[in-house]
């Protein structure tokens, strides 16, 4: 039988929404350099790092700039991310992510917070669940984006769990594959045609218990989870 020790958390749609105020603020990039930008374009940035989703949205407007010119472009885009951020109040948390979270601890799971954003710790602290994670694994301090399992796997070296004893949830198909390179259990947030090669796919937080957890892990071994 598998025993979970630690669950791993992206940020950005599996404990927030955050995404509309991404979009709104590479919305506002795009237009300022000319050219539209999506709701469809933005599903491309799910889970991406701030630099390659800059990448993507400039080769959707067929444009290319300096390394120079394309950071200080980052760093306008995230300026107005911010402004949005820290208006962020514990209502934007989404439903049944606190419950959760706080069920997993008063049953001696680990929890960690696995995410490309560089703003992390600033959304943790606006929704008021920092106190909640036990560690937090942000883009200030990877190099690899995901699918790279980089910033799974130190969260669980942080956390002194083996990876084969940790589940991720994720809302983004780079974020299951990273799961998936880490040798972590996988459940996708969401769609599941869209994440359904994950290991279970739920709609959302919300009436989902740590009971009902376990029990979709409980007949999983490691053996036959674990990468050939």
């Amino acid at each position: 039988m598998t025993t979970i020790e630690a669950c791993l958390f992206d940020l950005d749609g599996v404990v927030v929404d955050t995404a509309k105020y991404h979009f709104i603020a590479w919305k506002a990039l795009a237009e300022e350099l000319g050219f539209e930008f999506t709701l469809e374009d933005n599903e491309r940035l799910k889970g991406v790092s701030r630099m390659q989703s800059l990448e993507i949205l400039l080769e959707i407007g067929g444009l290319q700039f300096p390394e120079q010119e394309k950071l200080a472009m980052a760093e306008k885009k995230n300026t107005l991310y911010v402004s949005y951020i820290e208006k962020m109040t514990p209502e934007e948390t989404l439903p049944g992510v606190e419950q959760f979270l706080q069920e997993l601890r008063d049953n001696g799971i680990k929890i960690g917070l696995g995410s490309a954003s560089k703003n992390a710790p600033m959304i943790l602290d606006r929704i008021q669940l920092t106190h909640l994670f036990d560690v937090v694994v942000d883009g200030n301090s990877i190099s690899e984006a995901k699918p790279n399992p980089e910033v799974f796997l130190k969260g669980a070296e942080k956390l002194k769990v083996l990876p084969e004893y940790c589940v991720v949830f994720e809302d983004a198909i780079a974020g299951i594959e990273a799961a998936q390179h880490a040798n972590m259990f996988s459940i996708g947030i969401g769609d599941p045609e869209t994440l359904g090669f994950a290991d279970l796919v739920i709609p959302g937080f919300d009436g989902f218990t740590v009971s009902k957890f376990k029990s979709a892990f409980g007949e999983m071994t490691i053996e036959n989870h674990t990468d050939t």
